[in-house]
Formats: C-alpha cells, sequence, structure tokens
C-alpha cells in the first residue's frame, strides 16, 4: 500500500501588508496596496517522528518571511521597465512614462523578482521558504506549494517539486 501525506498550515499571522504597482514595458498601474495572505502546502514522506515537517518550523519560517515583507513598498529588483537606483538610504524608480518614486531603503522589499505580480510574490515566498527549511529533501518531501492571496477568493500558487 502507497501512502501520500501533505501538511497545510494558514494562521492570522501568516500575512503582509504592502504597496505595489504592475509594471509592463507600455504600461504602469497605480500604486496601491494589497493585505496578502499566505499559506503553505507540503507533500512528503511520513518521518519516523510521525510527521512530514513539523508544523512549528513552517511557522516560524513562514511568520518571518512575511514580516520581512510586511508594511513595505515592494520592488521587483529584476524589472524589465523600471530604472532603479538605491543610494544613500534611498530607492529611486523611474517608470517608462517618466513617472518617479523615491522611497525610504528601510520601507522597501527589494525583491529578486521582474514583476510584484501575485504569482512572482508566490513564488519568491516559496523559495525563501525551501531554503529557510533546509531539511526538505532529507525530510522525503516531494513538493511545496505556497499560495499568496492579494484579496478573498483571489490567490496565486506557486508549486515546487523536490
Amino acid at each position: 500500500m502507497s501512502e501520500k501525506y501533505e501538511v497545510f498550515v494558514s494562521k492570522d499571522y501568516f500575512k503582509f501588508n504592502a504597496a505595489h504597482f504592475m509594471a509592463y514595458p507600455g504600461f504602469r498601474e497605480r500604486l496601491h496596496g494589497h493585505n496578502y495572505r499566505v499559506s503553505v502546502r507540503i507533500e512528503g514522506a511520513l518521518g519516523d517522528d510521525g510527521y512530514v515537517v513539523d508544523f512549528g518550523d513552517i511557522k516560524s519560517a513562514a511568520r518571518e518571511i512575511c514580516e520581512g515583507i510586511n508594511e513595505r513598498t515592494i520592488v521587483p529588483m529584476q524589472s524589465d521597465c523600471l530604472k532603479i537606483e538605491c543610494r544613500d538610504g534611498q530607492v529611486d524608480l523611474q517608470s517608462e512614462d517618466g513617472s518617479r518614486f523615491s522611497f525610504p531603503e528601510a520601507d522597501c522589499a527589494l525583491l529578486p523578482i521582474r514583476h510584484s505580480s501575485a504569482e512572482e510574490l508566490a513564488a519568491y515566498v516559496c523559495g525563501r521558504l525551501m531554503e529557510t527549511l533546509g531539511i526538505l529533501k532529507e525530510r522525503g518531501v516531494t513538493s511545496v506549494e505556497v499560495s499568496v492571496a492579494e484579496a478573498p477568493l483571489q490567490e496565486a500558487r506557486c508549486r515546487r517539486e523536490l
């Protein structure tokens, strides 16, 4: 008999409030914010200790990642259409349409993404979670899935197979 196990964690503190705007070549939306919610699903083997992954480890890692983005402006550092300059504690952004933004660097989340979409945020959180939980392979984890909702019933998911 083959059994599969998964754990799912979604806590009230798996959230971050952040400002962002989507920018593509020829398009920029207005600066606005969301109250994002995060959830985590991990599939894998049942360990000798009765866990796939300890809930406490997942909660600690997800909380730390969310706190690092909370109450910040998301800056997609790999943008294909924003000119981004970090100097003297400031982050300056210029859009193709000539719009300029300047934020204190401490108020920004400088993320290694191209766009600040829910999809790319889910991929970012998923990658960070996998880095933080370095025990996944040795525990027999087969996949990690992170959901980032920017509004109720409006979410994006990133699933990574190990």
